[in-house]
């Protein structure tokens, strides 16, 4: 079976950690149902693993992915849910929860097993590489815009940062749920990018708005975590799902408790809400950005075009 593994791990050059191959040998639960990944986006989750956070060196070779549109043995296709639920809890990150690629082998490989339950049937109306793109940030997009900031038809959301997989995907969401979609980024080209996806108005960080956002979306952390509180509404909601510049911004209580500012974590989604964020897509006709597309034996090439970021949209890894 050829796979896309991470072999060692390599903090300064992930890259250098990636591996290519026939994947050791993988013995499934009782239960679990084979399927053959089509297609699956790269994710900031594989950099990490092959850096070597979430992982321990029993554990190598570990084959990557947790974005997957597949096909099952009888010939149907579906998409693949990566959260494996092993506990009483729903919530990625507590016990007998994980990702695909943490403790069971990942998507990016000619073979993947899953529980049944992970299997939600997938629309002619979506392509394989875009499919291939909703398992994790589109999921977790959609979860953040809808499930934790309850974002109604009208409503302002800002969104720090464009380039990202989550912050394009909640781009593309927020305006097909209705909203009024503002979006921040260094990059005059991301800016204009971002209009295009559906922005109605693109700003340089950490600039005066023209008005409160009812929702802000945020996933930089500390280089914009100030603008953020400063620009929603009194009673409104900052959700949180990443911090790439850094996680321990200064907190602002007082500006947190006197305007009551919700602040709101998110990571990932439920079933139920990636079978409703499909519905959507076929719904509004609202599809993801696809920066590249390479074959799996491609992969050091797609992962070394990820780790530059000199991209919008997501970068697919394909079966052939």
């Amino acid at each position: 079976m050829t796979a896309v593994m991470a072999t060692k791990f390599d903090a300064d050059d992930p890259v250098a950690a990636l591996g290519i191959g026939d994947a050791p040998s993988f013995a499934p639960p009782s239960g679990w149902v084979k399927v053959h990944p089509l297609a699956g986006s790269i994710n900031h989750h594989d950099l990490w693993s092959l850096r070597g956070v979430g992982l321990t060196a029993e554990q190598l070779p570990m084959v990557l992915g947790t974005d997957a549109a597949a096909k099952t043995e009888s010939g149907e296709r579906a998409l693949i849910y990566p959260v494996i639920i092993e506990s009483s809890s729903l919530e990625l990150g507590a016990s007998g929860v994980s990702l695909l690629s943490e403790k069971y082998p990942g998507t990016f490989a000619d073979e993947l097993w899953v529980p049944p339950m992970n299997l939600v049937p997938l629309p002619h109306e979506i392509s394989d590489e875009e499919a291939g793109c909703l398992s994790t940030a589109w999921l977790t997009a959609y979860r953040m815009l809808t499930t934790q900031a309850n974002l109604l038809p009208g409503q302002t959301v800002l969104i720090q940062g464009a380039g990202g997989g989550v912050s394009n995907a909640a781009i593309t969401l927020a305006k097909a749920l209705g909203a009024r979609v503002w979006v921040t980024s260094r990059s005059p080209e991301k800016r204009l990018r971002a209009q295009q996806i559906g922005a109605d108005s693109t700003f340089e960080p950490n600039v005066r708005l023209p008005d409160f956002a009812d929702v802000v979306i945020e996933t930089v952390g500390e280089a914009t975590w100030a603008h953020s509180l400063k620009a929603v509404k009194t009673g409104g909601v900052i959700v949180v799902s990443g911090a790439t510049s850094g996680s321990e911004p200064p907190a602002d209580l007082r500006r947190v408790f006197r305007r009551q500012i919700r602040i709101q974590g998110s990571s990932m989604g439920t079933r139920a809400e990636m079978a409703d964020l499909v519905e959507l897509l076929i719904r509004t006709g609202a599809r993801p950005v696809i920066a590249a597309t390479y074959p799996r034996s491609a992969a050091r090439e797609a992962f070394t075009k990820f780790v530059a970021g000199d991209f919008f949209g997501k970068i697919v890894l394909t079966a052939g």
